[in-house]
């Protein structure tokens, strides 16, 4: 395990109570992971559509091209969610780009972080790639407020299959211990393997 940084971050922008070629052109698609495929929970993981464009996340941001993207949101009814974005590059020179421009904005997100509110602490770690497909990347990121006293903690992996990139994040209340690091690389390991 490699220690990315320790910074101030703000809770709620890493909480996830949170052009290419397009999408319909690529045959056959991409498969979105199944609520069942998700690290296990107190209770059951619903899913949400598969909707066009990107979803709303700090660290990743833009950063995929919205036309060439999908996602696909999940909850629980605790204070635990999920999200995975699908994007298809027009070609895998581009793709592989993606996946360094994706795990540079997670790995410089607390510097983001930082500069919006100094105030809260955080972590975060590189738990290192995985190895399916063209390979895959995990981090996680830990924050606490000393104010409110609210811990967060999210994960997030960039994965690739040939020119399809794809992004998982999982977050819940609590601190690292309570991250399902092992659960979540088993997660990200289908996500890839799902792509194609």
């Amino acid at each position: 395990m490699k220690t990315l940084r320790s910074a101030a971050v703000t809770t709620a922008a890493v909480g996830l109570t949170f052009t290419s070629l397009s999408w319909a052109s690529a045959a056959p698609g991409p498969a979105f992971l199944a609520a069942s495929q998700l690290p296990p929970s107190l209770t059951a993981w619903a899913a949400g559509p598969v909707t066009a464009g990107l979803p709303d996340d700090f660290c990743t941001g833009n950063t995929a091209p919205k036309a060439a993207s999908k996602y696909r949101l999940f909850h629980t009814e605790l204070d635990t969610n999920a999200r995975q974005t699908i994007t298809v590059a027009a070609s895998e020179a581009k793709a592989k780009q993606l996946v360094t421009n994706l795990r540079n904005r997670i790995e410089t997100c607390f510097d983001r972080l930082r500069a919006e509110n100094p105030n809260l602490d955080g972590e975060a770690f590189y738990w290192g790639a995985l190895p399916v497909e063209e390979g895959a990347h995990v981090y996680s990121i830990d924050t606490f407020d000393p104010v409110g006293g609210a811990n967060d903690v999210s994960l997030y992996s960039v994965g690739r299959d040939g020119r399809t990139v794809t992004v998982v994040a999982w977050g819940q209340l609590g601190d690292a211990s309570d991250a399902a690091v092992k659960a979540f690389q088993k997660t990200t390991t289908t996500a890839v393997n799902k792509l194609y």
